[in-house]
């Protein structure tokens, strides 16, 4: 019907264009307005999964992370299947858990102790002087090892951990001697769970390591015989700060059972101890001690 519209007492007829009803899909100007009925994509059922498994108290089984998201059990299957290859995930027997690469993630990337780096390198660079083999300096992060320091020449030993800087800290020298003497690390360590068996020499029983570890805690040296990979052998001794606290580890790692004798083996402590020494000397010195012009020196 056409609408009317008076202007000064005068009738005026002008014909207005229809009202068109508007699309539950579009907005007035024509773009496109998701459907409340559009299903999840793939991206959103994943990170469903990885909600649930991160609020759970324990690994899920994949009955329980169905029936919790909602999801079809092959579904549910299939995006842990990618979840675990990407380290998202994790298998524990036969159920789930959150993955150690979304804990890393999560978390500042490792650092040594902040600007220790000019008086620790040069105990490293004398200890491959020494023994001219791979000189490690690693720190915890997360349920693993970093590496975060190296020094090396041109026979270096290759490893797993060459392109990601990180390694499992059960089957790693360095690992061991974190394990042995941070005790909460050890205890987050332990409820993990299994332990992945890396080659056929790896320790993957919570008994047999803590064995070791005792070992490790006596005797200050922490020794990785091919644990983690074939033709890779190492030593480690803690590095510790003015508390008493195990910071980083230093560690020597060759291709050959002379790698890890006991002249090295000492040679690995004795650097440790000299850059826990030092570390303790220079932080103090450097943070207690006033600037004539300002605030406090900083270390940092």
């Amino acid at each position: 019907m056409p609408r009317t519209i008076t202007h000064k007492g005068s009738p005026l007829t002008r014909q207005l264009p229809p009202v068109q009803p508007q699309s539950g899909l579009e907005k007035p100007n024509g773009l496109q307005r998701p459907s409340s009925l559009e299903k999840p994509s793939s991206l959103e059922k994943a990170i469903t999964i990885l909600t649930s498994l991160s609020a759970a108290v324990q690994p899920m089984s994949l009955a329980q992370l169905s029936r919790r998201t909602g999801l079809p059990k092959t579904t549910t299957y299939r995006l842990l299947g990618v979840l675990c290859a990407k380290g998202f995930a994790q298998r524990i027997g036969i159920d789930y858990a959150i993955g150690d690469q979304l804990v890393t993630l999560a978390r500042p990337a490792p650092r040594m102790i902040p600007g220790t780096r000019p008086i620790v390198l040069p105990h490293m660079i004398r200890l491959y002087e020494l023994t001219r083999q791979t000189v490690n300096l690693a720190v915890p992060r997360s349920l693993e090892i970093a590496y975060v320091e190296r020094v090396y020449g041109h026979s270096r030993v290759s490893s797993p951990s060459d392109e990601v800087d990180r390694a499992p800290l059960h089957c790693t020298a360095g690992g061991k001697v974190l394990l042995a003497f941070d005790h909460e690390l050890n205890a987050a360590f332990h409820d993990r769970g299994a332990l992945r068996r890396m080659t056929r020499r790896t320790v993957v029983g919570h008994a047999a390591l803590d064995r070791e570890l005792r070992m490790v805690r006596r005797h200050g040296i922490a020794y990785s015989r091919e644990e983690f990979a074939e033709g890779v052998v190492c030593a480690a001794a803690p590095v510790f700060d003015a508390d008493g606290r195990v910071r980083m580890a230093v560690s020597v790692a060759g291709s050959s059972p002379s790698a890890v004798s006991g002249e090295v083996a000492a040679m690995v402590k004795q650097t440790a101890h000299a850059i826990s020494v030092t570390i303790v000397k220079a932080l103090s010195a450097m943070t207690v001690r006033p600037r004539a012009d300002g605030p406090p020196a900083s270390f940092l």
